[in-house]
Parts: structure tokens; C-alpha cells; sequence
């Protein structure tokens, strides 16, 4: 959290520089979370992230969802 808020005062300062520094420590700390860079586990379950769930193995599921009201 220490490096967004380092964004948002570079932001606020109209530094650019700080702003660089600042977004670079928040990218080096997504990718040491393990949110960003090569995944680090592997369960050999395929990787349906952006896909919409009529297009992956639980369609048949999906069609029978009953949206909220």
C-alpha cells in the first residue's frame, strides 16, 4: 500500500518522475504477490480467466443460472 500511495501523491504533485518510481514499486510489489509475472503454481486445471462462462466446460451450468432479479 505504501507504494499506491506514493502514486497518488506523485499524482497529486504533478511529479513525474516520483510518479515513474512510484508505479515501479507498485509493479515490483504485484509481481513479488504473485498477481503479475509467470504463475507459480500449476494444478493443470485450464486458465479460464477472460472467458465468459457460456465459452468454458461450465456452459451447460451457466445456461441454468437464473439471473438475479
Amino acid at each position: 500500500m505504501d507504494a499506491r500511495r506514493a502514486v497518488q501523491a506523485a499524482l497529486k504533485s504533478a511529479d513525474d518522475e516520483k510518479l515513474a518510481q512510484a508505479r515501479a514499486s507498485v509493479e515490483e510489489a504485484k509481481v513479488k504477490l504473485g498477481e503479475r509475472g509467470p504463475v507459480w503454481w500449476d494444478d493443470g486445471a485450464p486458465d479460464l480467466n477472460r472467458h465468459l462462462a457460456r465459452n468454458t466446460c461450465y456452459a451447460e451450468w451457466y445456461a441454468q443460472v437464473e439471473p438475479a432479479p
